[in-house]
């Protein structure tokens, strides 16, 4: 039986390749895979003027309109945003301007207005202090957590030590037991979809979770920590949670479709 060659392997396997993608022009690969990589839209930075206060918190919006201060040291506040925080990716920067105090900054996810005082609450809590403190018989901790708030945002140990309404769901990976360091700025990113929160820190996931969770408003808080600034902050939609492929997915295809045509491009010379 004659062995068989080089070029006679590379016929035999072109012609198992339908003569459709042979066809492919390189125009319509960038056509088909511009569809994937221009997924996502671009993230966009978010105009805080039509965000709304609530509590006891003093938030000053910057003359860019992009950026908010919060002054007071005082009970539970939260800034919360205009649209509904699920499907999106939130991202930003967190600073505290001062040495004094060491207390609460974070985010809510699936707040809706009004539940900063209400008895029946629904809506994630992310809070993040720099130090351990006892207060309400019972010790605040330091470093990062993700809690389900169901009671609202009382200045009582529900708010302070995650107990009763408030429940705690986890601690960050690396930042659970970590406070924040004064006048240092943190950048942050916030997946939020009905089923999983992230939360990364200068580019470190620190926490994930998964569930059921509700749609809701985006917001910043702050519980007795005064001087803190939230900054840069930026809202992408994401994609479905299918029929989207993942990263990698996309490069296999990428490379699959660009090798059919150079294969069906050199067919023509033999």
């Amino acid at each position: 039986m004659p062995r068989a060659t080089k070029s006679s392997l590379m016929k035999g396997a072109m012609s198992l390749v339908p003569h459709t993608l042979l066809k492919i022009s390189t125009a319509s690969l960038s056509f088909i895979l511009g569809i994937f990589i221009t997924y996502p839209v671009n993230a966009a930075l978010v105009d805080l003027t039509s965000w709304t206060a609530e509590g006891s918190g003093n938030w000053t919006i910057a003359a860019n309109t992009q950026s908010v201060f919060q002054s007071t040291n005082g009970l539970p506040t939260v800034f919360y945003s205009d649209f509904n925080g699920q499907g999106t990716a939130l991202s930003g920067k967190i600073k505290v301007e001062t040495t004094s105090d060491d207390d609460f900054i974070g985010f809510v996810l699936g707040f809706d207005p009004g539940e900063i005082t209400s008895n029946s609450t629904d809506f994630i809590l992310i809070d993040w202090k720099q130090a351990n403190q006892s207060l309400f018989g019972c010790t605040g901790l330091r470093g990062l957590a993700i809690s389900h708030v169901t009671g609202g945002l009382p200045d009582s140990a529900a708010s302070w030590c995650h107990n009763g309404s408030t429940t705690e769901l986890a601690r960050a990976t690396n930042l659970g037991s970590t406070g924040w360091a004064d006048n240092t700025e943190y950048s942050f990113d916030l997946i939020f979809t009905a089923t999983n929160i992230q939360v990364m820190v200068n580019g470190v996931t620190e926490l994930n979770i998964s569930g059921s969770f509700s749609d809701g408003r985006f917001g910043f808080y702050n519980y007795s920590q005064q001087s803190v600034r939230y900054s840069a902050i930026e809202e992408d939609v994401l994609p479905p949670s299918t029929g989207i492929p993942e990263p990698g997915t996309v490069g296999l295809l990428g490379l699959g479709l660009a090798g059919m045509i150079c294969f069906g491009r050199k067919r023509r010379y033999y």
